[in-house]
């Protein structure tokens, strides 16, 4: 199995009524595959199929001029590349997918869909659900590592991108009928445990009996134990002397190791569960017993040797070795995160595993990876085999003056308090517009305050994942809550009009799925028609390449092309009402499916 997952799909020699699977443009490349198959048996090609952006189709095959490399000067009876699009264009199975087909220059092949096939798609999905429209990937289980603060120190904004773009990766994958596991690898081992654990026994001799109130605010405890390490010699060798004991696993540093992890994992649920983010922790703890049998492995195949009272593995194309045992003989990360690959490598059977975190630990991981390699539990990238690894790397998160984000006192931002704060100013904004339009009778204050938290949680994560993750972005609650141009606010307006559209026409909508038809006889009806078929193989492509903001992309575009729709079709009315209703169903069916991948909970009516 490969990497790329948008063309590769290998098709057997069937009928191609058998061939009906997966997204629309793996369909249109299981019948490039017999036709390729017909056209140049003595060739093994994969099929390429892409959107067509020309007037001319719908599909675009291009194999034609890559054949003809191949084949020209071997006596094949093809003249030019034309001849071969030509040729691959008549071989075609004859079936119900394809209206007709044109060949231009060199050999593209240009695909029309047929209208009854692109309204029978729609309208099957509409009885049978949108899971059906899940692509189909190459690939059963993964593991996402992202969010992974750590322990005792608060979640700030900076964890927000890693949440957000993990937990939805998670979803699409989810969607797409992968087993995911959602890991949480939050710092929970390490130095640091020396120094709080010291300074809890310093400041409460009795703290199995003040319980959580002996720490109260983590944040504030975890900064004045950071003090106490900094100026006091005599406090910093009792520390580490902690952390030699708690890693030796004396019980008194272990229960108070224990005590403050698990208050800091109450803060970080809050903050999942306004988020609405499931991920279960597997922190650096866990991994810790494997470390010495992987880094046995390792030594036993040559790959670990000593250098300055270290022990490192030399990665080619770095010129610093990957530290595995510092010259303490302690653990570090590199050693974690070996045992880890190996562990869902090994234990948990992991094809492809994940990992979010900020472009700055690149490097990190591409020495990790290679060192896998050099094990062989990972083959070469370039066999595009699983299983495999990846490196999710995202920027900063900016404040307005172009610098990291944070406070005025130069902290950086509490998590809960930003999304506690874009509620906030949700509920203001909505309350202003339903005062100003003589609509606030009409809501309940459930209706207000469930409306402005998935507005304002909307607006915060859209704001983050329709960005290319790999750049930096300003955040703006501003721009993010505005209900123009490309946001969250504007896609949840979007869909509520639809909805209001759907109530207006005082029709069954679920009897109309079941007893009316779709017509794309208007070509603003089509082009919407054949936008939403096209959702899966969006998914597919986010999921491939890692990338949320495919998504939001398609979500945006799927929005504007409804809007053109409706300004030229009349819906309610019309003697096409019912089958512009279901469109508009349909519309509405997949922008709620991309909310939920996306994490966001849409609205009804705003």
């Amino acid at each position: 199995m490969g990497d790329e997952t948008s063309t590769s799909v290998s098709a057997q020699p069937q009928e191609p009524a058998a061939l009906g699977a997966g997204s629309v443009k793996q369909q249109i490349s299981n019948l490039v595959v017999l036709s390729l198959r017909a056209t140049v048996p003595e060739v093994d090609v994969e099929p390429m199929v892409e959107v067509c952006t020309a007037k001319f189709g719908d599909y675009q095959c291009n194999n034609a001029m890559g054949l003809w490399s191949r084949v020209k000067g071997s006596g094949t009876s093809f003249k030019n590349p034309n001849a071969i699009g030509q040729a691959i264009s008549k071989n075609l199975p004859a079936c119900d997918v394809i209206e007709s087909t044109s060949v231009a220059g060199p050999g593209f092949v240009n695909i029309v869909l047929s209208n009854n096939w692109v309204a029978k798609r729609i309208q099957d999905m509409l009885v049978n659900g949108i899971k059906t429209w899940a692509p189909i990937l190459p690939v059963k289980k993964l593991v996402i590592d992202f969010s992974s603060p750590n322990i005792a120190k608060e979640m700030h904004v900076g964890h927000l991108r890693s949440t957000i773009i993990g937990d939805t990766l998670a979803r699409m994958f989810e969607f797409s009928n992968v087993e995911v596991l959602r890991r949480n690898h939050v710092g929970d081992w390490g130095t640091q445990f020396g120094m709080l654990i010291e300074y809890l026994f310093e400041k409460f001799p009795n703290w199995e009996e003040v319980g959580n109130q002996a720490i109260g605010d983590l944040q504030l405890f975890y900064k004045a134990s950071k003090a106490r390490f900094d100026d006091d010699a005599e406090f910093k060798d009792r520390a580490q002397q902690a952390v030699v004991r708690l890693q030796g696993g004396e019980e008194k540093y272990r229960a108070a190791w224990k005590k403050i992890c698990e208050i800091s994992r109450n803060e970080f649920d809050q903050v999942y569960k306004i988020l609405n983010v499931q991920i279960e922790e597997k922190g650096e703890s866990f991994y810790n017993p494997y470390i010495p049998q992987v880094l046995e492995k390792l030594s036993n195949q040559g790959l670990i040797t000593e250098s300055e009272g270290a022990r490192v593995i030399f990665i080619e194309g770095h010129q610093i070795p990957l530290i595995v045992v510092k010259r303490d003989g302690g653990f570090n990360y590199a050693s974690t995160d070996l045992a880890a690959l190996w562990y869902r490598l090994n234990e948990e059977k992991a094809e492809w595993i994940i990992y979010v975190t900020d472009v700055g630990q690149q490097q990190h991981f591409d020495m990790v990876f290679k060192a896998a390699r050099m094990a062989g539990w990972l083959p070469d990238p370039k066999e595009k085999k699983f299983p495999k690894t990846s490196h999710v790397g995202f920027g900063l998160v900016l404040g307005a003056d172009g610098k990291r984000f944070r406070t005025r006192s130069t902290d950086v931002v509490r998590l809960a308090d930003l999304l506690d704060e874009a509620i906030s100013r949700s509920k203001s904004e909505l309350l202003q517009r339903l005062t100003e339009n003589g609509k606030i009778v009409d809501w309940t204050d459930e209706e207000l305050a469930k409306t402005s938290e998935a507005v304002g949680h909307g607006a915060v994560k859209y704001a983050d994942l329709k960005n290319n993750r790999l750049t930096n972005y300003t955040f703006s609650f501003e721009q993010m809550l505005s209900d123009k141009g490309n946001t969250a606010v504007y896609l949840q307006y979007a869909h509520a009009r639809i909805c209001s559209i759907i109530r207006k026409s005082n029709m069954d909508v679920e009897e109309l799925k079941k007893s009316g038809s779709i017509s794309l006889g208007h070509p603003d009806e089509r082009v919407l028609g054949l936008y939403l078929i096209r959702f899966a193989e969006v998914v597919e492509e986010a999921c491939t390449n890692l990338l949320p903001s495919v998504l939001c992309e398609y979500l945006y575009n799927l929005s504007e092309m409804f809007t053109r729709f409706y300004t030229n079709c009349q819906v309610v009315g019309s003697p096409e009402e019912p089958s512009r209703l279901l469109l508009c169903e349909a519309t509405a069916i997949v922008m709620r499916q991309c909310f939920q991948l996306l994490g966001i909970t849409p609205v009804y009516k705003l």
